[in-house]
């Protein structure tokens, strides 16, 4: 069965993209159709939607969820970086918005067999295409002690990364680890953290994992990339995310996108051709409202950014 999730900052999400009757626009991580449904309700009577999820589970929710809008809702089982292509095959050019909400569901963190979440005991996966090979018994057994210190400090932002990576390298040639509990274990006896903090970090660790499995860092700013190229002029690119990995990438490529030529300041004339593609709508971080986190824990670390094309 699948578990659905209130949609994070759906009334900002809305109120920024700014769609109108007949426009057509795409969620990029469709999820469990929240945002979608909001954005479908914008659009009508005549407008489309093109929903992406690289979660197989979400996709047939979500068909299941909009089947009487099956002529103007098209879903499409895919990571999100296959964007432009996935848009060119079904007939979205030019569109007038894209959603990006980043990061874990609900449903996949609530779904021991899915290995996201050291609170339950689960064999470890952390796939949101659970048809693509590498998963998190291969990162976790098989990546040699540089590549894993690389991944907890580059992703995690753990200090006592290479020591993590070398208690598990001590563990796994005594017996291969294949659950969130034994790596859970590992970390608990690995890292110098107060014990009422230790949650913290075993989340750092399972995030740092997890963005390896799904290598969602390098796609992400390849797919705001295409998105930008799809967006008519006026129309706007908004994008949730949920840790300042996600965001520091989001940030900076609407400042370098917002900004005409690159050139070093020491270049008097423009050799980049670079021209502004984005403005960027939202100066000031949009984050939940206190009664939202009240509502929904879970969208206490969200914040979004909008940009709109020139």
């Amino acid at each position: 069965m699948y578990i659905a999730h209130q949609p994070v900052l759906l009334k900002e999400v809305i109120d920024h993209l700014n769609l109108q009757p007949g426009d057509n626009c795409i969620d990029g991580t469709l999820g469990s159709g929240g945002h979608s449904r909001a954005m479908l309700a914008e659009i009508d009577p005549t407008g489309r939607l093109l929903g992406i999820d690289a979660d197989q589970e979400a996709i047939s929710y979500c068909r299941q969820q909009f089947a009487t809008d099956e002529s103007r809702v098209k879903l499409v089982p895919s990571n999100f970086v296959h964007l432009a292509g996935i848009a060119a095959q079904h007939g979205f050019h030019s569109v007038q918005g894209i959603l990006f909400d980043l990061g874990v569901s609900t449903h996949q963190l609530l779904t021991p067999t899915r290995g996201f979440s050291f609170q339950a005991e689960a064999r470890l996966d952390m796939r949101f295409d659970q048809e693509q090979q590498i998963n998190a018994l291969e990162v976790v057994n098989d990546f040699d002690i540089d590549q894993l210190a690389s991944i907890f400090k580059k992703f995690g932002e753990i200090k006592d990364a290479r020591r993590l990576a070398r208690n598990i390298d001590r563990s796994r040639r005594q017996h291969k680890i294949t659950t969130t509990s034994e790596l859970g274990e590992i970390v608990k006896t690995s890292l110098s953290v107060p014990a009422r903090s230790i949650n913290k970090f075993l989340a750092r660790v399972f995030q740092a994992v997890r963005i390896a499995v799904n290598n969602e860092l390098e796609v992400l700013e390849q797919t705001l990339q295409s998105a930008t190229k799809l967006l008519q002029s006026g129309g706007r690119l908004a994008v949730i995310s949920y840790h300042s990995l996600e965001d520091r990438i989001v940030k900076e490529y609407f400042r370098q996108e917002a900004q005409g030529c690159q050139c070093p300041p020491e270049v008097f004339v423009c050799r980049c051709d670079h021209q502004a593609s984005l403005k960027v709508v939202t100066r000031q971080l949009i984050v939940p409202s206190a009664e939202e986190i009240a509502d929904n824990p879970r969208s206490r670390s969200a914040k979004l950014r909008v940009a709109e094309k020139i």
